[in-house]
C-alpha cells in the first residue's frame, strides 16, 4: 500500500495529477494506525503542514528536534508508514535520503552549519546540485508556484468550510483562478517541450509542497551546436610552435616577475588556491574542428559558457502555439507574467567558498583579484567590471598622493597668504554692507578669518598644478585601462567580440516580426530574404530608421529631456532657498555669524540637495527602463547603451547642476548695492571675500561622500535586512508553506536575483565618482584618496554581495566595459573646460596675476585692491536697522569705481584687464591641456605592440594547423575511399548471384 505512493515518481506522473495524489498521501499519513501511544504526538505534528511529505525528517527537526531525531531513526517502530512512503524498507536503506532529493545523510543534531552560509557543510557535492542520477549537473533552475493561483486548494479548502453562504462573486473569482492556473500550465509544457526540442534535458523536482523546481541540463552535442552558432571562442589543444610565441623574451619576463613578486608579496594571490594558467590559443568553435579542441580540459565549457547557452535558448522559446508576437516569447515574459516565478543558475560550492575566503574578504582588501577565476563563475562582462574598478583604484594611488601634498603645501605656506594675513588683521576696521536687504546688519570683514585661512588650502599656487596634473592623470588613466583590457580580453579569448557577431534580442525579433516591414512581400524581395516553413520572414531584418526607430527614440529622449528640466527647476528651487534666507531671519541662527554663512546654510543646502537628487534618481531610473523597452535595439549591447546613456545623462544634470552653479554662476552676476540683480524679487547670493571655492569644497564633500554613503547602505544593508526579514517571517509563519533547504536550487532559490540593471549601478557610481574626481577635485584635492578609500572597500563589498546574497548571474561575453568608457572620455574633455573655467572665475589666480603686474599702478594691498567702496545712502532699498545710522560707508567684493569717481560705480579699466586675462587663461590652459592629451593618446596605443604581435602569429598557426588538419583529413578519406573501392566491386559482382539464390530458396 506505502510503497505505491513514493515520492521520486512524481517525475512520472502530470502536474494536473499531482493534487489528487498529494491528498492521498497526506490522508494516509494523518490517518495511520497507532501502534504506541508515543506516536500519536508525532503524528499530530505531521499534520500540521501539507509539506511534510514532501520533506526530510531535517524539515522537521526544526520544531522538534529531539523528539522527531528519534522518530525518524530506522528502529523506531511507528515510522512503518512514513519509511514506506519515502521509499524505507529495512535498515539497509537509511542511507538513502526520504525524497531522493540529491541530499545524502548529514549530521543535523550536531549544530554545526556551514560558516559561510552557503549550504550545509556535510554537503556531498554529488548530489546536491545533481540529476537524481547522480550524473548529469543542474545548469539552470526554473521555478513555479503550483498554488499561486485561485484555483488553488487552500482557497477551495476555504470555500468548503464556508458551505452554501459562498458567494456568487467569490465562485466567479475561483473559476477565473482556475483558468489561469490551466493557462499557466499549458504556458508551462509548451515552452519545456520547445526547450526539449532544442536538446535540453529536464526533471522536476518535486520536494516542495508549494513551489516546484525545473531542473534544466544541456549535454555536450547541445554546447556543441549553439557554441558554433554564437562563435564562441574555445582553447584549442597545443599547436606546434606556440611555445615560441608563449615564451618570447621568457628569460626578461621572469626576471621581471621575480623580482615584482618580491617587491609585492603581500599582493599577490595564494598560488595553491588560484593557480597561474598556461596562455591559450582560442578559436571560434567548430564541430568539424572538434579534434583540435582542448575539450577534455576542465575549463572547456566553463561554468558561465554553459549557462549563457542555456539562457541563449530559452530567450527565444515560444509559450504560445500559433502566431508568433513579442508577447509570447522568451524566459522574460513567463516571469513577468507570474507564470515561473524565477529563473536561475546555481552558485557552485567549492569555487564560492574559494572565492569568498581569498577575494570577497574586507580582510584581503590589500590582495589582487583573481580575474580568471572570477570570470569563469560570472562570466567576462562582471569579470571585466571588476577588473575595471581593480584597475581604477590603483590608478587613484598616484592622484591621491598628489592631492595629500598640495594640502600639506597649504599647510606649510599658511602664513604667507596675504589675504588671510589682511583679513585676520584688519581688527574689525573693515566694515562690509549687509548680505541682504532687510533684517541684516554691516558685519566685520575680520569676521571671516577662519574661513579665509581653510579657503588658501585649496585655493594656492599649486592648484593650477594640480589642475594640470589631474587632466593628464585622466587621459593617461583611459589610454592604459585599453591596454590593460585588451590582454585581459585576448587571454580570455575574445578578442573580435563585437556586437556584429551578437546576436539579435528575442524582443527585438519579436517586435519587426509583427511590423509592417515583415509583412510586405516587396521588403521580404528588397532584404532578399528567404520565408521559413510557417511562411514568414526571417526576423533578423535591420529596420528603417525614419519609419520605425524615429518615434520611439524622439519620445524616450523627449520624456528625458522633461526631467532634466525638472532636476534643474529642482535644483533651482534650492538656490531660491538659500536666496530667501538671506533674505529674511534666519531660523538656522545668526544670519550674521560666520557659522551661518560659511557652514549652516551651505551644509543644509546641500542635504536638501541630495535628498531631492535621490528621489529624483529613483523616479527616473525606473522610467528610463520602460522608455528603452520601446525602442527598437537591436541587440543587448545597444539596449544596455541606450539605457545608459539616457540614464547618465539625467545623473549627469541632477547631481553636477549644483556644483557648476557654485563654481560658474554664484555670485558673478550679484550687481551692487545700489542696483541688485534679483531672481523673484530675492538678490543673488554673494560669494566670501576669499571667493567660492570652500563652498563648493563642502558641496562636493556633502554630495560625494553622501551619495557613496547612501549606495554603501543600499548595497549592503537592505540585501541583509531583507535576508534577516525573511528568516524572521519564516520563524513567524512557520505553520505555513515554505521552501525548505535541501538542495542547491532550494538554497539559491531564498537569494536576491541578480539583474541587468545590478551591474550597471555599479558602474553609474563609479563613473559618477569619476566625474565629481575629474570635474571638481581643484575645490577639494582630497577627493581622490577619498574616493580611493571607498574603492578599497567597493570591490570586497560587491564581491560579497553577489556571492553571499545575490544568484549567480548568467555569464554574458564582453570584449570592453562598453559605452562608459566614451562616457568618461567626454567627462575628461569636459573637465579641462571645468578646470579652466573654476582657476579663472573661482579662485584669486588671475586677480592676483594681474594685480602683480599692475602693481604700480595699484599701490593698495591686495585685499583692498579687490573691495569696493559704496555710500550707505545710496542703497537701492533703506535699510531699517539703528546701527546703520553711525555708518556712512561699507565695502563689497567687486571691481567699481568709488562713489567720488566722475563714474561712481562704473567698471573700471582694471575689471575688462582681468576679464581679459581670464579668458585667455581659459584659451591658453584648454590648448596647452588638449594638445598634452593628444600626444599621449598617440603615444599609448589602444594595444600593446607585443600584444598585436602574438595575434598575428596566433592567427598564422591557426591558419596552417587548420590546413594541415585539412589536408591530412583528405588524405584519409582518399585512402578509406581506395581500401572500400574493391570491396564495393565484390559486392556489386555478388549482388546478383545472392538474389538468384534467394530466390531459388523461397520457390523451394
Amino acid at each position: 500500500m506505502y510503497s505505491a505512493v513514493r515520492t521520486h515518481d512524481y517525475d512520472y506522473y502530470p502536474e494536473s495529477e499531482m493534487d489528487e495524489r498529494e491528498s492521498l498521501y497526506f490522508d494516509t499519513i494523518s490517518l495511520a494506525e497507532s501502534e504506541a501511544a508515543a506516536a500519536a504526538a508525532h503524528r499530530k505534528s505531521l499534520s500540521q503542514s501539507r509539506n511534510t511529505i514532501y520533506h526530510s525528517a531535517v524539515d522537521l527537526a526544526a520544531d522538534e528536534a529531539r523528539h522527531m531525531r528519534l522518530a525518524w531513526q530506522p528502529g523506531y517502530r511507528q515510522s512503518t508508514a512514513l519509511e514506506h512512503l519515502n521509499g524505507f524498507t529495512d535498515q539497509t536503506d537509511s542511507g538513502r535520503m526520504s525524497l531522493q532529493n540529491g541530499r545524502t545523510n548529514h549530521d543535523y543534531g550536531s549544530g554545526n552549519g556551514n560558516r559561510n552560509g552557503i549550504g550545509n557543510e556535510n554537503a556531498d557535492d554529488e548530489t546536491y546540485r545533481f540529476f537524481e542520477d547522480k550524473k548529469r549537473s543542474v545548469d539552470f533552475v526554473l521555478a513555479y508556484d503550483s498554488n499561486n493561483c485561485g484555483g488553488s486548494k487552500p482557497v477551495v479548502y476555504e470555500a468548503n468550510i464556508k458551505g452554501d453562504g459562498l458567494q456568487l462573486e467569490e465562485d466567479q473569482k475561483l473559476e477565473l483562478g482556475r483558468k489561469a492556473k490551466e493557462e499557466e500550465k499549458r504556458k508551462r509544457k509548451i515552452f519545456e517541450a520547445n526547450m526539449k526540442r532544442e536538446g535540453l534535458q529536464l526533471e522536476l523536482c518535486g520536494t516542495q509542497f508549494m513551489q516546484k523546481f525545473i531542473k534544466i541540463h544541456a549535454p555536450d552535442h547541445v554546447l556543441y551546436h549553439y557554441a558554433e552558432i554564437l562563435k564562441i571562442k574555445m582553447p584549442m589543444k597545443p599547436i606546434p610552435g606556440q611555445e615560441l610565441i608563449f615564451d618570447g623574451n621568457f628569460e626578461f619576463k621572469t626576471r621581471i616577475t621575480r623580482m615584482f613578486r618580491r617587491l609585492f608579496s603581500s599582493v599577490q594571490l595564494s598560488t595553491k588556491d588560484f593557480e597561474e594558467r598556461e596562455p591559450r590559443i582560442h578559436m571560434e568553435f567548430a564541430r568539424k574542428y572538434l579534434h583540435l579542441f582542448d575539450k577534455n580540459h576542465r575549463n572547456f565549457f566553463d561554468a558561465s559558457t554553459r549557462y549563457a547557452i542555456i539562457n541563449f535558448i530559452m530567450q527565444r522559446q515560444h509559450f504560445v502555439e500559433g502566431e508568433e508576437t513579442p508577447d509570447n516569447i522568451g524566459i522574460e515574459k513567463l516571469l513577468q507574467d507570474g507564470v515561473y516565478s524565477c529563473a536561475y543558475t546555481l552558485h557552485e560550492k567549492s569555487d564560492r567558498e574559494k572565492l569568498l575566503k581569498e577575494w570577497a574578504n574586507i580582510r584581503k582588501w590589500h590582495k589582487l583579484q583573481p580575474l580568471d577565476y572570477i570570470k569563469d563563475y560570472f562570466g567576462a562582462k562582471v569579470a571585466l567590471y571588476f577588473a575595471w574598478l581593480g584597475f581604477y583604484t590603483q590608478m587613484l594611488i598616484p592622484i591621491s598622493i598628489f592631492g595629500i601634498l598640495c594640502i600639506l603645501y597649504g599647510f606649510l605656506t599658511w602664513s604667507s597668504d596675504s589675504i588671510s594675513h589682511d583679513i585676520c588683521a584688519d581688527n574689525g576696521s573693515t566694515i562690509m554692507c549687509p548680505q541682504c536687504d532687510r533684517n541684516c546688519n554691516f558685519w566685520k570683514l575680520s569676521d571671516t578669518c577662519t574661513s579665509s585661512r581653510y579657503n588658501y588650502l585649496i585655493d594656492n599656487n599649486v592648484t593650477v598644478v594640480f589642475a594640470l596634473v589631474l587632466s593628464v592623470w585622466a587621459v593617461i588613466y583611459l589610454e592604459f585601462w585599453k591596454r590593460y583590457s585588451a590582454g585581459l580580453v585576448h587571454r580570455w579569448g575574445l578578442t573580435g567580440f563585437t556586437h556584429h557577431v551578437e546576436h539579435p534580442r528575442p524582443q527585438y525579433l519579436a517586435k519587426i516580426a509583427n511590423s509592417k516591414l515583415a509583412k510586405k512581400g516587396t521588403t521580404e524581395a528588397s532584404l532578399g530574404a528567404q520565408t521559413s516553413s510557417n511562411g514568414r520572414v526571417p526576423l533578423d531584418t535591420e529596420v528603417p530608421f525614419w519609419s520605425y526607430k524615429f518615434l520611439p527614440n524622439f519620445t524616450s529622449y523627449s520624456i528625458m529631456v522633461l526631467f532634466i528640466c525638472i532636476s534643474v527647476i529642482a535644483i533651482f528651487a534650492v538656490i531660491i532657498y538659500r536666496m530667501a534666507q538671506n533674505a529674511s531671519h534666519s531660523i538656522l541662527g545668526n544670519e550674521n555669524s560666520t557659522t551661518h554663512k560659511i557652514m549652516v546654510l551651505p551644509i543644509t543646502a546641500g542635504i536638501i540637495d541630495l535628498v531631492v537628487i535621490s528621489v529624483l534618481d529613483l523616479v527616473y531610473s525606473k522610467l528610463a527602463i520602460s522608455l528603452t523597452n520601446y525602442e527598437y535595439c537591436r541587440t543587448q549591447t545597444e539596449y544596455d547603451e541606450s539605457l545608459t546613456i539616457k540614464n547618465y545623462l539625467f545623473q549627469f544634470v541632477n547631481y553636477y547642476s549644483s556644483l557648476f552653479y557654485i563654481a560658474f554662476l554664484k555670485g558673478k552676476f550679484v550687481g551692487y548695492p545700489a542696483k541688485y540683480n534679483r531672481i523673484l524679487g530675492f538678490r543673488q547670493e554673494e560669494c566670501n571675500p576669499g571667493g567660492c571655492l570652500m563652498e563648493l569644497c563642502m558641496q562636493l564633500v556633502i554630495i560625494m561622500v553622501g551619495k557613496q554613503a547612501v549606495n554603501s547602505i543600499v548595497e549592503m544593508l537592505i540585501p541583509y535586512l531583507i535576508r534577516k526579514f525573511h528568516r524572521l517571517n519564516n520563524y513567524k509563519n512557520s505553520h505555513k508553506e515554505k521552501v525548505v533547504v535541501c538542495s542547491q536550487w532550494t538554497e539559491d532559490y531564498n537569494l536576491i536575483p541578480f539583474s541587468n540593471s545590478s551591474l550597471y549601478e555599479e558602474y553609474l557610481e563609479m563613473v559618477m565618482q569619476y566625474g565629481f574626481i575629474t570635474l571638481f577635485s581643484i575645490a577639494f584635492p582630497l577627493a581622490p584618496l577619498l574616493a580611493l578609500l571607498n574603492n578599497i572597500i567597493e570591490v570586497r563589498l560587491d564581491a560579497i554581495k553577489m556571492l553571499r546574497f545575490m544568484r549567480r548571474p548568467v555569464g554574458m561575453r564582453a570584449h570592453d566595459i562598453g559605452v562608459w568608457h566614451n562616457i568618461m572620455y567626454v567627462v575628461t574633455r569636459i573637465a579641462v573646460a571645468s578646470s579652466a573655467m573654476i582657476i579663472a572665475f573661482s579662485s584669486n589666480l588671475i586677480p592676483k596675476l594681474v594685480y602683480s603686474i599692475t602693481k604700480e599702478e595699484t599701490p593698495d594691498r591686495y585685499l583692498n585692491f579687490t573691495l569696493a567702496y559704496f555710500n550707505t545712502s545710496d542703497f537701492e532699498m533703506p535699510l531699517t536697522l539703528n546701527a546703520t545710522l553711525n555708518i556712512t560707508q561699507c565695502r563689497y567684493t567687486e571691481f567699481r569705481n568709488p562713489p567720488e569717481h566722475q563714474n561712481p560705480y562704473k567698471r573700471p579699466m582694471i575689471y575688462w584687464k582681468i576679464l581679459t586675462a581670464r579668458l585667455a587663461f581659459i584659451v591658453i590652459y584648454q590648448n596647452i591641456i588638449g594638445i598634452l592629451q593628444g600626444i599621449l593618446r598617440w603615444a599609448v596605443p589602444d594595444v600593446p605592440g607585443k600584444l598585436l604581435k602574438r595575434i598575428k602569429r596566433e592567427n598564422f598557426l591557426l591558419r596552417e594547423h587548420i590546413i594541415e588538419f585539412e589536408k591530412q583529413h583528405a588524405a584519409q578519406l582518399a585512402k578509406e575511399n581506395a581500401l572500400h573501392t574493391p570491396e564495393q566491386e565484390l559486392r556489386h559482382r555478388q549482388v546478383p548471384a545472392e538474389d538468384s539464390n534467394d530466390q531459388a530458396t523461397t520457390s523451394v
